[in-house]
């Protein structure tokens, strides 16, 4: 999850927490609050098609790479020895059993070892005469059958977390909406009452990452960099102490 949305939906959040606390009769205040508690279920749906895909990409990637080092060190290594010994039966059939790179991209690996597979295939009885053993045609092609699972798996993994992501971006802003109209009623509905308004500013607050700022002597130095859903985005006077937010101005 980007930052940017980890921020809103954590605000949002605290939002939602101090709305359940503080709660209002009228039906605004209900709608919002409703929209915002329905959205937030949207982000944890979000969310968790996010990290299934992202898990779904890791897992994938690692079964190409064990997947392909398998293919390619035991059953094309051994096809490639046997095409060298049948070279003194038939001149130039080892260059059609030439090994691959070991990093060679996912595409051009699966290409390489379908070609080679489909050339023992068609050379099999030729290729015994030489060593070759049968039952190693069978095992690569269920190798390549999983590892192209991988393949499809990881595909599938990357364009699930892809859209996840890009839906978490359209429901952090409709958190970021949704909670800039609470602020607008929480601010009229604590006018005259300065400890809710600052418990109010403290939960519709977001502490963004720290921004460099340049001292006297030009030494960098980071600063937290916090705003409120109701206003725009300052660098803060100082560091906020534990338990503090520093509302923006």
């Amino acid at each position: 999850m980007k930052g940017r949305v980890r921020r809103t939906v954590e605000m949002s959040k605290r939002v939602q927490s101090f709305s359940l606390a503080h709660p209002d009769p009228s039906q605004g205040f209900a709608a919002a609050l409703a929209r915002l508690q329905k959205t937030l279920a949207e982000v944890d749906v979000a969310a968790g098609r996010q990290r299934d895909g992202i898990n779904a990409v890791r897992a994938a990637t690692g079964n190409k790479r064990s997947g392909r080092r398998k293919i390619l060190r035991t059953q094309m290594a051994l096809l490639a020895r046997v095409a060298e010994s049948a070279e003194v039966e038939v001149p130039g059939i080892a260059q059609k059993f030439r090994l691959p790179r070991e990093a060679v991209p996912y595409l051009a690996f699966r290409t390489a070892a379908r070609g080679m597979l489909a050339e023992a295939q068609a050379q099999k009885e030729l290729l015994v005469r030489h060593g070759l053993l049968e039952a190693v045609l069978d095992a690569m092609s269920d190798n390549l059958n999983k590892f192209e699972e991988a393949v499809e798996q990881g595909t599938e993994g990357r364009r699930s977390h892809v859209g996840a992501s890009a839906e978490l971006d359209a429901l952090a802003d409709e958190l970021t909406q949704i909670c800039r109209l609470m602020d607008a009623i929480n601010r009229s509905r604590f006018s005259e009452n300065p400890e809710s308004l600052a418990q109010w500013e403290s939960a519709s607050n977001v502490i963004g990452p720290p921004r460099p700022v340049r001292q006297a002597d030009g030494q960098a130095v980071g600063q937290p960099v916090s705003r409120s859903v109701g206003q725009g985005t300052t660098n803060s006077e100082s560091p906020p102490t534990a338990g503090e937010v520093k509302p923006a101005a």
